[in-house]
């Protein structure tokens, strides 16, 4: 009998499950996610399912981590300071990707260097100008990020600058061809500053998990789930943190096919933060094939074709005005619900909540909270003069934002706290309504009526209330989730279809009119019916509350399976080691191979020898990875894509593309 751990930290929760032989659940359990500190809610998770199960920890077998930590930072814009080196790049190219808006600020060097399509050298390296700007870099920045012109076809300029960095400053350097294969400098690019920034975050989780594994006597190898659903070593995580991304969600779709035994399906998982939407086709999610989308960022990471919607349980409630009415609107920013704060400031948020529920004046920001966060990642350092002041005010204590924020320069200064994850907001959330509505318990639901009942009094254009009282705004948020919820869906379905919509974008088919009275079943002259074709599994400890709803108004059938509320750690310990490795040859002139290897291009005189050299490459460092990244009994396969044009009557190599997959099972420790 094995005894397998599954753990994943979300953005509110901590999940943990214990498994059976991959065949039966023992136990589950839940702590509240720890931010300052994930060691300890990661820690509490694992004793409650421990303590539900009797088992003693020398018996298990494998440790599994999924989380949306990595996630959750592109989707709220958080992480550390990084700078982006860039050779060979003329500004004009970073601008295409929108790489100097995703910086926020942070540092981009040009230097001269780089290489071609076929891997020959275009310019020196300039040395001269890496130092110089190092010398210039000051403090606060994390990690680096370097993307070379053409590096996958020749790495040379990248792996310099890598080795010169690390010599200089000694921090983490995130180099591009290390995490794709494909062309597309700009892309690779912006892959390699997500990856830098994130280093800080996901050291620090597996850090936490690794420690608390060895004190709690687990002697058991810690896996962590990638972005494409399959599992790695922690030691590789800590160096490709960016495959993690979607690593949460992925871990959901092995979940559901694991409780369900559904094999077509939409997957809708519902967490604090977030909605995570995929299609299981045939028992397995498809893979986005132009890398993972997650907020406004397109990486060039392999991961489940997934849509990511800032839409969870703890969003923010925004008032939208809508001439003399108003509307709602939740997300995408997620917030410490009220009800959650007051658990552990209860004195102080309801001694101001009483305060400004007896108040006359409607204050702009009622029922809000600044919660400071004792980080501990080394992405927390590095804070302005006027954001150092503003800490200080707080003085480690959570205070109403009226009692510190006084201007816009103020608020634009919190802003980047919240964003480097220095501080939270505290506000209403779908949570709080969840609370007053008794579909959710264990926070302070006085706490959450009160800030409810705050932001029922908000005046419309027309001068009216919101709401008449808390309960009706609690309905109002609830089913302003459910029709965000709905249209989450219907983005997705409408996106994953790949029907011709005459060039119409999803998001304006989901909201459109015909839609909306198909889904109404509209009768007239016309009969319009609309629905989803596929059942619908709703994962999330929440999803009970809402996603019946969702259900009716799609027409479609709602699965919510037992234990859905920890899908995600079930997913962590049921899924497959998976290494890809990809390796190009191009054709520089005729009769010459170019093979373009991890350490510089190489040519050969057939196209049969080239082909043998690249697989038995790819082959090897495939199997070297799957065995570090802990598999057992690994099985090997080989995928090509070969290019090939028609030129006089004859066909002619262009180019090829080789894929290795080495996959299979993690190892287990034996007794």
């Amino acid at each position: 009998m094995a005894i397998l751990l599954g753990v994943d930290t979300g953005g509110t929760y901590t999940d943990a499950v214990l498994l059976e032989d991959e065949e039966r659940v023992l136990a589950t359990a839940k702590a509240l996610t720890t931010r300052h500190d994930l060691a300890v809610g990661i820690g509490q998770a694992i004793h409650a399912v421990l303590d539900k199960s009797g088992i003693d920890p020398a018996e298990i077998a494998l440790a599994s981590l999924s989380t949306t930590l990595a996630t959750n930072a592109l989707v709220e814009d958080q992480g550390g300071r990084v700078a982006l080196i860039a050779i060979g790049f003329d500004p004009a190219d970073l601008k295409r990707q929108g790489l100097e808006e995703s910086l926020r600020g942070d540092p981009i060097f040009l230097i001269r260097g780089g290489h071609g399509h076929s891997g020959e050298r275009l310019a020196e390296l300039d040395v001269a100008a890496l130092n110089h700007a190092l010398d210039g870099i000051g403090q606060g920045i994390s990690g680096f990020a370097v993307a070379g012109q053409f590096a996958t076809r020749n790495p040379e300029h990248e792996l310099a600058v890598r080795d010169l960095i690390i010599a200089r400053t000694g921090k983490p350097v995130s180099c591009s061809h290390d995490l794709s294969a494909r062309l597309n400098g700009p892309k690779r690019a912006m892959t390699a500053v997500l990856n830098a920034r994130l280093i800080g975050m996901i050291d620090h989780l597996i850090s936490a998990a690794e420690g608390l594994l060895v004190s709690m006597g687990i002697d058991a190898p810690l896996m962590v789930v990638r972005g494409d659903g399959a599992l790695i070593s922690s030691a590789m995580a800590r160096l490709k943190p960016i495959e993690t991304i979607l690593s949460g969600p992925a871990a959901s779709l092995v979940g559901a096919r694991w409780l369900t035994g559904e094999t077509d399906a939409m997957v809708s998982d519902i967490g604090g933060t977030t909605t995570d939407i995929a299609i299981l086709r045939g028992g397995k999610p498809t893979i986005d094939a132009e890398g993972a989308r997650v907020g406004g960022f397109r990486t060039m990471v392999e991961a489940v074709a997934m849509r990511t919607h800032g839409l969870g349980g703890d969003s923010e409630v925004h008032m939208v005005q809508r001439g003399l009415s108003a509307g709602l609107r939740l997300g995408p920013r997620r917030v410490l619900p009220v009800s959650l704060c007051a658990m552990d400031w209860p004195e102080m948020v309801h001694e101001v909540l009483d305060r400004q529920c007896a108040s006359e004046r409607v204050g702009e920001y009622d029922g809000r909270f600044i919660v400071p966060m004792k980080m501990r990642h080394s992405f927390a350092d590095g804070s302005s003069e006027r954001e150092q002041w503003l800490l200080e005010k707080l003085e480690d204590q959570a205070k109403p934002m009226n009692r510190i924020i006084s201007s816009r320069m103020d608020l634009m200064t919190l802003e980047r706290l919240v964003s480097r994850g220095r501080v939270m907001v505290s506000a209403l959330t779908p949570s709080d309504a969840s609370h007053v509505l008794g579909q959710q318990g264990g926070w302070d639901a006085a706490a959450a009526r009160k800030a409810l009942a705050l932001f029922a009094r908000q005046r419309t254009g027309g001068g009216v209330a919101q709401a008449a009282n808390a309960e009706d705004m609690a309905r109002m948020i609830v089913d302003q989730l459910v029709a965000q919820t709905t249209e989450a869906l219907l983005i997705s379905a409408f996106a994953e279809d790949g029907a011709d919509w005459d060039e119409i974008a999803p998001e304006t088919l989901a909201r459109h009119v015909l839609t909306r009275q198909g889904l109404a079943g509209y009768r007239g002259l016309l009969a319009l019916n609309t629905r989803l074709d596929l059942p619908v599994v709703g994962l999330g400890a929440s999803a009970p509350n809402y996603y019946g709803a969702v259900g009716e108004r799609l027409r479609a059938r709602m699965i919510l399976p037992d234990h859905a509320g920890v899908a995600n750690a079930l997913g962590a310990v049921v899924g497959q080691v998976s290494i890809r490795v990809a390796g190009s040859i191009t054709c520089p002139s005729e009769g010459c191979y170019r093979v373009h290897f991890p350490d510089g291009p190489k040519d050969f005189t057939s196209e049969e020898t080239a082909m043998s050299a690249l697989e038995n490459d790819l082959s090897e460092r495939a199997m070297a990875g799957a065995n570090e990244a802990g598999a057992g009994e690994v099985r090997l396969r080989i995928e090509r894509d070969l290019r090939r044009s028609s030129i006089e009557g004859r066909e002619v190599f262009v180019e090829a593309l080789v894929r290795a997959i080495a996959s299979g099972r993690p190892r287990i420790a034996l007794g």
